[in-house]
């Protein structure tokens, strides 16, 4: 790196001075001040006073999310704008619609805006609705195929159709049986019979039961988003039956909802209390089969409620037959903080006590629908889990 390139470098960190910077760069460097060095804005630069800070114009704002957006990449930008939402109190500029249509979109974005849909005015109800809907369409892309690969039923391999999905299909045995159709010329054969699996028939009846049951306190808004992606996922796949319960301190059934990841969205209540003993009584009363019901309850653990009731609660479920999975979060942050002491009781009881992200939640529920050990695949996974508090 040249002398000139690191003093370039150098003078756009520091700020404050813009002498011998191109436009560009001082584009740049005065979009950086707004934000981290906001008193300098109306100091002398060079030639001339740099006039700016963002203010409370909407206009101004979207201006100077279109530079960073300009000047760096997606990861980049959306640092800057939890710093300006978090350093300069840019809630109320949420409310303004061409601000808001100006930000660059992620889940963090989607939790804000679900926060604050009791105060949008109606201007900006339906732009924040095309806002959240972008990000979940993007999820739901990322997310649905390999959720779906993971979650759909068995291939039962002592059966077979000669109509199959393309999933399915038996290879060697459909090349065997096509060996007469090759094609020389073209080094290929023509498959007049397709052999492959047939798939095991489950009826409602016979289908396990998934209950994502979802802290929806302001400390777990992108694990709310997440979940709620997951579960309309799972909701459209008919090989398991999904419920999704989100609690404060009171409890909000989204189930009918699943049809519509948007809606359901909109229909979150973030903040608020914790009482997550209620929650999970609420959806102990919806279990019907033990032995087939899997219970995954999403919560940092900070109960507000009756502890001890939610400690023999959970211990009762397990003792039933119910699958019961903890996850501090879901969410692609680092370590959560969670109730540490709340934690290693439950996982005394047989509980496994974590944090996952969204690319290992399918995973994780193709496990759990297995009943495979799920302390053994968090290990391969590298996952920390919550040891067991000795008595």
């Amino acid at each position: 790196m040249s002398l000139s390139e690191r003093k370039r470098r150098w003078q756009l960190a520091l700020g404050g001075n813009d002498d011998g910077l191109n436009e560009r760069d001082q584009r740049m460097s005065s979009a950086l001040t707004a934000l981290y060095n906001p008193h300098e804005m109306s100091g002398s630069s060079g030639g001339g006073k740099r006039k700016g800070g963002l203010g409370g114009s909407a206009p101004k704002i979207a201006r100077w999310l279109g530079d960073i957006r300009e000047f760096f990449p997606t990861p980049v930008v959306q640092v800057i704008q939890r710093d300006a939402y978090d350093r300069l109190g840019l809630q109320q500029m949420l409310l303004e619609p061409e601000f808001l249509a100006a930000m660059e979109a992620d889940v963090n974005l989607v939790a804000d805006l679900v926060s604050m849909r009791g105060i949008m005015p109606d201007k900006v109800k339906d732009t924040a609705r095309d806002v959240i809907a972008k990000v979940v369409a993007e999820l739901m892309e990322r997310l649905e195929r390999r959720t779906a690969e993971a979650l759909r039923g068995a291939v039962d391999k002592s059966k077979r159709t000669f109509r199959p999905r393309f999933n399915d299909i038996d290879w060697p045995r459909t090349i065997g049986a096509n060996l007469h159709t090759y094609q020389a010329d073209y080094q290929t054969i023509i498959p007049e019979r397709i052999i492959g699996f047939m798939r095991r028939q489950r009826r409602l009846v016979d289908l396990d039961e998934v209950i994502l049951c979802v802290d929806q306190s302001g400390s777990m808004a992108s694990s709310v988003v997440y979940a709620s992606i997951f579960a309309a996922v799972m909701a459209s796949l008919p090989v398991v039956s999904t419920k999704l319960v989100c609690f404060d301190t009171a409890i909000l059934d989204l189930t009918e909802d699943l049809s519509d990841p948007v809606e359901v969205l909109f229909g979150v209540q973030l903040g608020g209390g914790t009482d997550i003993n209620q929650a999970v009584a609420y959806c102990e009363d919806k279990i019907e089969r033990p032995g087939k019901s899997h219970l995954v309850l999403i919560t940092d653990l900070y109960e507000g409620g009756n502890e001890r009731e939610l400690i023999a609660r959970l211990s009762a479920l397990v003792s039933s037959g119910v699958n019961v999975i903890v996850l501090l979060a879901l969410s692609d942050q680092g370590h959560p903080s969670y109730d540490v002491n709340l934690a290693g009781i439950v996982a005394s009881l047989g509980v496994p006590v974590f944090a996952a992200t969204p690319d290992q939640f399918p995973d994780l529920m193709s496990c759990a629908l297995r009943r495979e050990d799920i302390m053994q695949w968090a290990a391969t996974q590298d996952i920390q889990v919550v040891r067991a508090e000795e008595s």
